[in-house]
């Protein structure tokens, strides 16, 4: 594979296994499987999705919800605010697609019924421990003035609750991110009975994150999962525990452009405009911003022992790498960087490489 520049290459045999694990999974749960796409991005990726019987997904804009219905989706919801600035849009998305919202207020929901010209299904936001953004779980009173509201709005239709455990993303071990599952569905089923016994009898249950979708085997106290970064994982995941190395799809090819033996660093072509600027704490506590290994004909091999971008600048990252590697290293060979978090790498790149060569463009690719 020929490199020039820094490039995402995408393992797809790898990514491909991992979108049948889960998909396997939501059919054994019972649970509708609405992915999230604002993970790759990709139209060709998603076909991979539909291949295996995936026909409902997730995203995170309007714009990507348009990218999508261009290309076949008609079930999306946008799992973020309704923002209200875009109702020309979200009209004409409403009109072509069955489309999904996110309502958290009476205020918005109030305005979707004046202006929203097409059906809309809307799903209120109920935070359950992220404390980012939603009604908190434990004032339900709350969630049916908001449910109210959506019920007097002709054009929308109440469809359920809808929540991301991004607090799983704290824990510790697998057993705390099924303690996040476990207490995110009783919260989640409190209120859907609270608003059960106020006549709200067909309200569904929606979750999406990653590290509980991966590690709970059965997901059946939910109607829906919409877990995104699990089609590539990452650095991020490998530390929870949620996935295992030979699991992550995606690493940043990056040339090497210099060596400093004196500082134990190589010098990259790929900097924050390519990585982001995401860390964990790397060897000996220090930040790391990726962790490294050598190119293969499989793709990357395994991680370099004590080897990891230290820091990073615009176009530039710092490499720190242990003596027998940086001695045998050389100005135009290429290190494969794994990305601490692969939705802002992939977003970032916009394009993935595929281990036979091919180009698989994303959203937004120039």
């Amino acid at each position: 594979m020929a490199i020039e520049k820094p490039t995402l290459v995408l393992h797809e045999q790898r990514a491909r296994r991992n979108i049948e694990k889960m998909a396997a999974k939501a059919v054994k749960s019972g649970v509708r499987f609405r992915a999230h796409f604002k993970t790759h991005q990709a139209a060709q990726i998603g076909e991979w999705f539909r291949e295996c019987g995936v026909e409902s997904i997730t995203v995170s804009s309007l714009d990507m919800a348009d990218y999508f219905a261009r290309h076949g989706w008609r079930d999306i919801t946008v799992a973020f605010p309704a923002n209200i600035l875009e109702i020309a849009k979200i009209n004409r998305l409403a009109e072509a697609l069955d489309l999904g919202l996110l309502v958290e207020s009476t205020e918005t929901a109030a305005f979707l019924a004046q202006h929203l010209t097409a059906k809309a299904a809307a799903w209120i936001k109920i935070d359950v421990g992220s404390l980012r953004t939603g009604i908190p779980w434990d004032q339900p009173e709350d969630v049916i003035a908001v449910a109210a509201e959506v019920e007097r709005a002709g054009p929308l239709s109440f469809r359920g609750l809808l929540t991301h455990a991004g607090h799983a993303y704290q824990a510790k071990s697998r057993q705390e991110i099924t303690k996040v599952y476990q207490e995110t569905a009783s919260r989640m089923q409190h209120v859907r009975h609270y608003l059960q016994a106020r006549g709200f009898q067909k309200t569904e249950i929606s979750v999406g994150d990653t590290p509980t979708c991966t590690v709970v085997e059965d997901l059946g106290d939910v109607d829906e999962i919409r877990p995104g970064n699990f089609v590539f994982y990452d650095l991020m995941q490998l530390q929870l525990g949620v996935c295992s190395e030979e699991e992550i799809a995606v690493a940043v090819a990056c040339p090497v452009v210099a060596k400093h033996e004196d500082r134990d660093e190589a010098i990259v072509y790929g900097g924050a405009v390519h990585l982001s600027r995401e860390s964990i704490p790397g060897p000996d506590e220090a930040q790391a911003f990726g962790y490294v290994a050598l190119p293969t004909q499989e793709g990357w091999g395994p991680f370099i022992q004590g080897g990891y971008v230290s820091s990073l600048s615009q176009e530039h990252g710092a490499v720190r790498l242990p003596d027998h590697v940086l001695g045998g290293l050389h100005v135009g060979d290429v290190l494969m960087v794994v990305p601490v978090h692969s939705c802002l790498t992939a977003n970032l790149m916009k394009a993935y490489r595929t281990l036979d060569g091919q180009t698989i463009t994303a959203m937004g690719a120039s």
